[in-house]
């Protein structure tokens, strides 16, 4: 027995072949390479099709696909703001169109939900029935999983922690981005330091050595080690909005543990500590003594091993989106 775990991000697709110990049997990438609406549909195919080429002995069961953006269970479409074309994706229909016949499970989901499906199944929060994924990255989302299950909401928007209201008054940059993201995303971390670079004049750091323009959160990063002040006022303030966000998740939720993850996470595991010390100054102080706060142990490959385990907890149901 195997699964197919497929990972479909803003710049690439990675895709495993998993056994039932979800151990990686083989493994395929394929970057979009501009690619948009049905073509990237099409790359999904063809990568999935290499595993069937390829498997050899090992009966393929079920696929799971982790998706960037917002997965509509009820009409198997998906949302993927970064993929030209996925306003209103028909995914779920048009890979059971390529599988006629062959009895497999195919099951989507949101990249938010399957980090933190990977992580309790695989990796930082293994064994947790309460666990929270803060993917912090271009953008922010979170994976909320209470009582073993994923939280989804109404309409399968839960996790959209982006537009967390964490500063006052409300500012009209907030409204695209949510203010959460705003000041402690990727693209976040960038434009603060941005704005402040315009603002100070008799700024002479070693960020000064590179155009506005093309100032990244990795750069930031990098002159934060070096005590530049702009890039310490900034990534503060970051660790503050982390902070408090954890606080909040704690004292709603109480999960036994909170993961941070994401491209941001990366060079922020660092200030993991400093995190928790903000957290405690906000939770519920029962509450935040018995979390654990921790960086992902799965890393990039979080949302592969989610789509893994999507696909696994489903074989045996067979639910409703078997291929017959």
């Amino acid at each position: 027995m195997s699964v197919i775990g497929v990972d479909l991000g803003g710049t690439k697709i990675s895709a495993a072949q998993f056994n039932s110990e979800g151990e990686i049997l083989q493994k395929e990438t394929a970057k979009l390479e501009g690619r948009k609406g049905s073509e990237v549909g099409f790359l999904i195919q063809e990568v999935i099709n290499k595993f069937f080429t390829q498997a050899g002995t090992n009966k393929i069961d079920a696929i799971g696909i982790c998706v960037p953006g917002i997965y509509y269970s009820r009409t198997g479409r998906v949302w993927a703001p970064n993929i030209p074309g996925w306003e209103n994706y028909p995914l779920l229909d048009e890979i059971k169109s390529t599988l006629i016949g062959k009895n497999i499970v195919v099951n989507i989901d949101s990249d938010r939900a399957c980090y933190i499906l990977g992580e309790t199944w695989k990796g930082a929060a293994k064994g947790c029935k309460d666990a929270i994924f803060l993917a912090v990255g271009t953008g922010i989302g979170a994976g909320i999983m209470i009582d073993g299950k994923i939280l989804r909401g109404s309409h399968d928007i839960a996790g959209a922690i982006g537009w967390l209201a964490l500063d006052k008054p409300f500012r009209k940059e907030y409204k695209a981005c949510g203010c959460f993201e705003y000041h402690a995303s990727g693209e976040g971390i960038a434009k603060v330091t941005k704005k402040y670079l315009q603002r100070e004049k008799n700024y002479s750091g070693i960020l000064k050595k590179i155009p506005v323009e093309k100032i990244t959160a990795r750069n930031v990063f990098e002159s934060y080690k070096t005590n530049d002040p702009i890039s310490v006022r900034v990534i503060n303030e970051a660790i503050e909005y982390w902070g408090m966000t954890a606080a909040n998740l704690v004292s709603l939720f109480n999960p036994e543990k909170i993961i941070f993850g994401g491209g941001v996470f990366g060079p922020a595991v660092q200030l993991i500590d400093k995190i928790i010390l903000e957290a405690k100054k906000w939770a519920q102080p029962i509450s935040i003594n018995h979390v654990v706060i921790s960086a992902s142990s799965l890393g990039s490959d979080a949302g592969l091993y989610g789509a893994g385990f999507l696909a696994m907890e489903n074989i045996t149901s067979k639910g409703q989106n078997n291929v017959q």
